[in-house]
């Protein structure tokens, strides 16, 4: 029987029972398996794949809608990954057309790596802005920002959803209700009652990963950082917009070093909405 070409085989969405599958992908790319993630990604997200013949997938890809459910604001797609017997033959490229194609009117970004950049600058996304990947275990200093922080209670929730609305530019509710199970620690700061800034760790393989990472100013995201970095014994790792100078600096004072620099890509919009001077970093680089 003639294997079928890969055009003619059929894109179908993703479901939660696909995590061992997408984590093979990753796998099979020589990336982590990221189970966590990407059991996250598939519950909160839109998951989009091609079946191989052979077993397993050829192809997969995940979407997180922010906004209402029948006309989002924004979507973000992560997540790309294309099996390496079937890589250099266009597949990508057809996964994600697709993606945009049913995604119609909506406004979309990503992260791109070097190798990705030109493919998605062919499909149509323009680079908007840079994110700094930095990792290493946290060294504290004596003068730690004097700002307040606290583990986040079941009370802060409707605080935190309404900031993050406000300096995300759209509503995350579905992906930040999920972060007290899928994070270790979740931490607020707060001014005079009011919550200036939140913060999450959530577990990577080896490292705990910080964001999002929304915060009033450099000193309340410092303040965050650290509270995070007292509370594990992990390597951080976070992705920063590298318009937040003085924190990068500052991380690297603490004994992070950059290890990847990422292209922040839109399609169908300038730019992100929101307010960048409060966002210092995403959930993940696959969803915003």
């Amino acid at each position: 029987m003639s294997t079928p070409s890969l055009a003619a085989l059929p894109i179908r969405r993703l479901t939660p029972r696909d995590l061992t599958a997408c984590a093979d992908l990753s796998e099979d790319r020589g990336w982590p398996r990221e189970e966590h993630k990407w059991s996250l990604l598939l519950a909160a997200g839109t998951g989009y794949g091609i079946d191989d013949p052979d077993g397993g997938l050829v192809s997969a890809c995940v979407v997180t809608d922010y906004g209402p459910r029948e006309r989002p604001d924004l979507g973000a797609i992560g997540m790309v990954f294309v099996a390496e017997r079937h890589a250099r033959r266009g597949v990508g490229r057809r996964l994600i057309r697709h993606v945009v194609a049913e995604m119609g009117t909506t406004p979309l970004t990503l992260h791109a790596t070097q190798y990705g950049l030109p493919l998605y600058e062919e499909l149509g996304f323009k680079v908007t802005g840079h994110a700094e990947m930095v990792r290493g275990h946290f060294v504290p200093s004596g003068s730690e920002p004097r700002v307040i922080t606290r583990p986040a209670t079941a009370e802060d929730l409707t605080a935190v959803l309404r900031l993050d609305k406000e300096v995300f530019g759209a509503d995350r509710t579905h992906v930040i209700t999920r972060l007290p199970a899928f994070s270790d620690q979740l931490r607020v700061a707060e001014e005079n009652g009011r919550i200036t800034g939140y913060a999450s760790a959530w577990p990577n393989m080896d490292n705990h990963v910080v964001g999002p990472l929304i915060a009033r100013d450099t000193e309340t995201a410092k303040a965050l950082i650290a509270s995070l970095a007292a509370h594990t014994d992990q390597p951080l790792r976070t992705d920063i917009d590298v318009r937040h100078e003085k924190l990068l600096s500052w991380l690297k004072e603490r004994g992070l070093a950059s290890i990847a620099f990422n292209a922040v890509m839109t399609y169908g919009i300038s730019e992100l909405p929101g307010d960048w001077t409060r966002r210092f970093a995403p959930l993940t680089v696959a969803a915003g």
